[in-house]
């Protein structure tokens, strides 16, 4: 069976960028300028004012972490569908990265990766919709991650954060794991249009912390935009 159009392998083209706000609005600005090719990841070795949900912001340390934000063209999904596309990535990631922290990952509603009590990452996930004659229809998603990997000290304001060094004891190339991770998504992302749906989201029942209150919920809290 063929791939439908929206379908494009992630992480190709990986693109590296020294210093930025935030991958998200670089992600964003490409697609306004029509330079965004769908499956590029950028991946930021600094990130200044990186996006957190609720506004609130994701400071890390140079050359520790990964920072990416891939760019998807989901068209094969109805807008209703976003919270499908949320919680799939957020699967991906703690499958990965469960190899290494074992069974004490969880997700925890919105987007959150935690490692028992601790937060190990986040993903913001921001769309846009076409307005006009074309209204509804789910023209770009940017998937935004920030996982901490070697970082040990952090912001006396920041309680929880916990990184994947502190947790195995050990160092991560975080380019090898940023790939890692696109590829762990673009196998979930696959599930989403094929016959193992129900599979997929008894998988996702599994791993949210409080899956009662996201159970319920009707709408994800990514924000749209419109073009």
């Amino acid at each position: 069976m063929p791939l439908p159009s929206g379908i494009h392998s992630l992480g190709t083209p990986f693109i590296e960028l020294q210093s930025v706000d935030s991958t998200n609005n670089y992600a964003l600005a490409q697609i306004h300028a029509k330079l965004a090719q769908p499956g590029t990841c950028y991946f930021a070795h600094e990130q200044t004012s990186g996006k957190g949900q609720k506004g609130k912001t994701w400071a890390t340390e140079r050359g520790m972490n990964v920072i990416i934000s891939i760019v998807l063209k989901p068209d094969f999904l109805q807008p209703i569908r976003q919270f499908q596309l949320s919680a799939c990535v957020a699967v991906a990631t703690h499958q990965l990265f469960s190899k290494y922290c074992g069974s004490s990952l969880k997700i925890k509603w919105p987007n959150d990766i935690y490692w028992k009590d601790r937060k190990l990452g986040g993903i913001l996930i921001e769309n846009i919709v076409r307005s006009g004659e074309l209204a509804g229809t789910w023209d770009w998603s940017v998937v935004g991650i920030g996982i901490n990997i070697n970082q040990v000290s952090f912001a006396d304001d920041i309680k929880n954060a916990i990184s994947l060094k502190q947790v195995t004891g050990n160092s991560f190339d975080q380019i090898d794991l940023a790939k890692k991770l696109c590829l762990s998504i673009d196998h979930f992302i696959r599930g989403l249009w094929t016959t193992e749906r129900r599979l997929y989201w008894k998988c996702i029942t599994d791993f949210f912390i409080r899956k009662s209150k996201w159970l319920n919920l009707k709408k994800t809290t990514a924000s749209f935009q419109l073009l």
